[in-house]
């Protein structure tokens, strides 16, 4: 089942076209990344999404019901985490969900077990202190969970990540991972290694339209670039290698950094062995060998250039 279409969506603001035929789906319980660069149209479909905003063409439909400007019914569907939550300060973690839960119609006891739930999950649970002394990670966890306090089917996560030391990022992706075994994570970035770490399917947004679409698995073996790295015991070998390389006709490309020599090359498990077989030939000394495997930051930019 796909919990969201866009089915041909675009957006004018004025005569400025921010948006063209956006057309794609996401499955139940996958992890989809939107990504792109600062500008690209990510937020304007979100809020597109949730109701916020009209399209000016195109038809979006979250859990199969047609999402209506202004008239936000499917929104009883998504939970919502933006780049910065806003809070009351003075509430304590179990009485700022109590409180999200009495407005969203909850029932006391769906409440009571809900907050029960959520705040072990996103590791607030026993913690008395009022909201406004959190980190910023406390504060996204709890983001988290008022997101997921009304069992949404479709949670969407504009930029969660950006603001976040390396701990505190692990810390929410860790989250949204477990979160998708029971909705589905639409999760916006530009930050790549993010995406790679939790995200089953991407759509690249590049000036307005979706430049990429799909499994990443299979978007990243479309760009896949045969390459490997080698790494010398210090410059001068690592120069001396690139002189040789630099004339084999089946090497591509051919680039050296410090101590490391990048080679782009046809067929990497046959003339990888010509390779080693002239590290011997030439007593070229390396302490690593390592076919690489292509990166979402790759694609990202072969598709943006």
């Amino acid at each position: 089942m796909n919990i969201l279409e866009m089915r041909h969506i675009s957006k004018n603001f004025g005569k400025h076209l921010v948006l063209n035929d956006l057309n794609f789906t996401v499955p139940e319980h996958s992890i989809f990344g939107l990504i792109g660069k600062n500008g690209a149209g990510k937020t304007t479909a979100m809020k597109m999404i949730m109701g916020f905003l009209k399209p000016t063409s195109g038809k979006i439909l979250v859990c199969g019901e047609n999402v209506a400007y202004g008239n936000t019914a499917t929104n009883r569907f998504i939970g919502y985490l933006p780049d910065v939550p806003e809070f009351y300060g003075y509430m304590t973690a179990k009485e700022y969900l109590v409180m999200c839960g009495r407005i969203t119609g909850l029932k006391k006891l769906q409440i009571h077990e809900r907050v029960q739930e959520l705040l072990p999950l996103v590791g607030l649970d026993g913690i008395k202190r009022e909201i406004h002394s959190f980190s910023r990670g406390m504060k996204q966890r709890l983001g988290i969970a008022q997101a997921l306090l009304n069992t949404p089917k479709l949670l969407i996560c504009d930029e969660a990540t950006s603001a976040l030391d390396p701990q505190g990022r692990k810390e929410i992706l860790d989250l949204l991972s477990v979160a998708a075994d029971q909705t589905t994570v639409i999760f916006s970035t530009h930050i790549l290694s993010d995406v790679e770490r939790i995200c089953d399917s991407i759509g690249l947004l590049h000036e307005g339209t979706l430049a990429l679409h799909g499994k990443l698995s299979e978007v990243k073996n479309t760009y896949r670039k045969e390459a490997v790295r080698i790494e010398t015991i210090d410059e001068v070998q690592a120069r001396r290698l690139f002189e040789h390389l630099r004339t084999l006709s089946f090497i591509q490309s051919v680039e050296t950094s410090q101590c490391a020599v990048t080679v782009q090359l046809h067929d990497p498990q046959k003339n990888g062995l010509k390779i080693i077989d002239l590290l011997s030939d030439e007593q070229i000394p390396i302490t690593n060998y390592q076919l690489l495997e292509p990166t979402l930051e790759n694609v990202f930019l072969d598709v943006i250039k």
